[in-house]
């Protein structure tokens, strides 16, 4: 299982690493499934590498991803999923029993809705409010937290270890309590609970919003 751009992390995966997981799976009868909800925010003018784009991936992948990460409605939980039809076969016997429809007015409208292309806009969208969160964050020169890089998704995480003993589910509740800005812990996202004390910050906000929440982490003692 591979995810491109990435959650927590906003990496996104290279053609050369996309060429690497070929040559790896090659001999192999690996079944690949490829979360790729985040397919339309990518960053610097860098390429989406989806599995389709490698035939010997695609032939043995089930690509996943979702019209509410694309179109801002992640709320009516619409998603789908594109495999060979050998694969398909066998998905539909799990699908039906997982998610049995999807509400029919909300397909209709993502079908006229697509028709507009708004997706095709999604990078540079989000692109700059990554810009402008950060610009803000070099400027206000915070620096109890640590930016990385954000190649894709909405997301950035940042690194607080060299000025706080605090765990990151700690570091993150007191982001909330005493400054105001809302976090995730990364250490949520491994099963094992480990902690590198990086958190992650969503900037698919309003310009006023992300302006605001670099006004309250100067705050940030």
């Amino acid at each position: 299982m591979i995810n491109s751009p990435h959650n927590p992390t906003a990496t996104v995966w290279t053609a050369s690493e996309m060429q690497a997981l070929e040559a790896l799976l090659a001999p192999t009868n690996i079944i690949l499934i490829s979360d790729e909800v985040y397919e339309h925010m990518v960053f610097d003018g860098a390429r989406q590498e989806s599995v389709a784009r490698y035939p010997r991936l695609a032939e043995r992948a089930f690509i996943v991803s979702s019209f509410g990460k694309t179109y801002h409605v992640t709320g009516w939980k619409v998603a789908y999923c594109a495999a060979p039809q050998a694969l398909m076969a066998e998905f539909r016997k799990v699908h039906q029993f997982v998610v049995f429809t999807v509400h029919t007015p909300s397909q209709y409208a993502l079908a006229a809705y697509m028709q507009q292309g708004m997706h095709l806009q999604l990078s540079a969208f989000y692109q700059a409010k990554r810009d402008y969160f950060l610009t803000q964050i070099q400027q206000r020169k915070i620096d109890k937290l640590r930016w990385h890089h954000s190649a894709g998704s909405y997301f950035v995480s940042a690194s607080f270890g060299h000025a706080s003993d605090l765990s990151s589910q700690e570091f993150a509740q007191k982001l909330v309590r005493e400054i105001g800005v809302a976090c995730i812990p990364l250490s949520a996202f491994y099963h094992d609970g480990y902690d590198d004390k990086i958190v992650r910050f969503c900037f698919a906000k309003k310009e006023e919003t992300l302006a605001r929440a670099v006004t309250l982490l100067r705050n940030l003692a």
